[in-house]
């Protein structure tokens, strides 16, 4: 299918103060603790505003993770819809295997609408001790973990019930969520390639480890903001953007950090002070803004999440005016000429103060080889035998694609010490490599830890896995 690409307007024709923006865009760019990687606002209907922090691009699909869980809702919406299951089943029922090892009387009462809610009943995360139970299968050791109260009374951010939602929707489909949801969401509102980590089962995960674009995050922000309508027609029942959307789980009392997680939950969907939204770890958005009809995507790489959602509110809720702004047309080429300019600033580093050979650095976990190149180094990083060429030049990112999307910066920052930063670009995640020279090692540190651990050659969309 051939993307039609989003409609796009000035931020002034449509109400958005661009001075707004840019100040939205200083409060992320000097935040230390804050990398942003993209972003994209849509109002009435219309693309104001997109800018991607190079090396990261439009054109590359990020790892979503728990936004991934929004997109398993809309799977479960479609699935409901076409009478494929419903909210008010016992989730034993789509388990029959199970069906006589599962004895605890809360579990037998579980429904498919507690595991959509986050209200299975569990008082806190199971993952672990699923897994610990089954490694295997999940969503048998989910079943044979007997909830802390009844479900539906209490709200647990609970991974496997998500699970066990993707799970029961590709067990009735007899598709993947990918294979289901591209004649259903995907394709009818323009979303091109995605790609969905898998469990050893072959099933995808549903509650993280969706690999798709900012403007695919966008596209499915402005169908919820629309009830479910693209284009005139009704894809999505607006039954289920209704459903979806309220609050089915208060959790005020909550243990999660920051006022926007104590607004309550939907299926799969976060209420925010603001509208509601969908989001993943390290700073991915989807944020649904009703009351300024509006829809913001925003990907990032950071622990600080409250933190962006405080300053969208603090910056964009204020720039979206009630009408048209007139005499703008400065101001809004100039933000258009900062988002096209929007870049990481690369690791300092410099070029040897002297020349010397080829040397391997040793680690107990990640190993270094440096060589010169005709403009910079070449660093390879070495794990289980696998490696991975880069070309390191100081001062700049230089991007590599196989095997896996990289782009690194760095050099020497004293005689003797070699450092560089390698983002995963598919990823919210960079590496940072210290390679010391008198005692030949090599350190190798995340700045944030991934959260699906896979071999360095496989930190990416799984399409690109070796």
């Amino acid at each position: 299918m051939t993307t039609r690409a989003l409609l796009t307007s000035t931020p002034a024709a449509q109400g958005v103060d661009s001075s707004r923006v840019h100040a939205f865009l200083d409060a992320l760019e000097s935040d230390p603790d804050i990398e942003p990687h993209s972003l994209m606002i849509l109002r009435h209907d219309h693309l104001v505003a997109a800018g991607w922090w190079a090396p990261c691009a439009p054109d590359r699909p990020q790892l979503l993770y728990s936004l991934s869980k929004s997109f398993t809702s809309t799977a479960a919406g479609f699935a409901v819809a076409e009478g494929l299951m419903s909210l008010d089943d016992p989730v034993i029922s789509y388990f029959p295997e199970y069906d006589a090892e599962v004895t605890d009387p809360r579990t037998r009462a579980m429904l498919v609408r507690h595991v959509a809610s986050m209200a299975s009943g569990h008082e806190d995360e199971t993952l672990d001790r699923a897994r610990a139970i089954d490694p295997d299968d999940l969503v048998h050791g989910f079943l044979l973990l007997p909830p802390d109260r009844d479900p539906g009374t209490v709200f647990a951010y609970n991974q496997p019930a998500t699970f066990t939602l993707a799970a029961i929707v590709q067990r009735v489909t007899g598709r993947t969520l990918t294979d289901y949801l591209r004649p259903r969401l995907f394709d009818p509102i323009g979303i091109g390639e995605v790609a969905w980590l898998r469990d050893r089962a072959g099933r995808e995960l549903g509650f993280s480890g969706l690999h798709a674009t900012t403007d695919a995050i966008a596209r499915l922000g402005q169908l919820y903001l629309r009830g479910g309508t693209w284009d005139g027609r009704q894809v999505l029942p607006r039954s289920w953007v209704a459903e979806a959307s309220r609050v089915h789980t208060p959790n005020a009392d909550g243990p999660m950090a920051g006022a926007d997680w104590r607004q309550g939950y939907g299926l799969q969907f976060w209420k925010s002070r603001h509208g509601y939204r969908g989001d993943g770890a390290y700073g991915q958005y989807c944020l649904v803004l009703p009351e300024q009809d509006a829809v913001i995507a925003l990907t990032s790489a950071t622990v600080e999440m409250q933190r962006v959602l405080d300053l969208v509110w603090t910056h964009l809720l204020p720039a979206c005016g009630p009408d048209p702004l007139t005499g703008r047309e400065r101001a809004d080429a100039a933000l258009a000429e900062r988002l096209a300019a929007l870049a990481l600033p690369p690791a300092p580093g410099k070029h040897a103060p002297e020349p010397w050979t080829a040397v391997s650095f040793g680690s107990d976990w990640v190993s270094a080889e440096v060589d010169t190149a005709p403009d910079g180094y070449r660093l390879t990083l070495v794990e289980d035998g696998h490696r991975i060429d880069l070309r390191l030049v100081p001062g700049e990112w230089t991007v590599t694609e196989e095997p896996v999307p990289t782009a690194v910066s760095g050099g020497w920052s004293d005689a003797d010490t070699l450092e560089a930063e390698v983002l995963f670009l598919e990823t919210p995640h960079r590496l940072a490599v210290t390679c010391s020279l008198p005692d030949r090692t090599c350190t190798a540190r995340w700045r944030t830890v991934p959260l699906h651990p896979r071999p360095l050659r496989r930190t990416g969309a799984p399409r690109r896995s070796l």
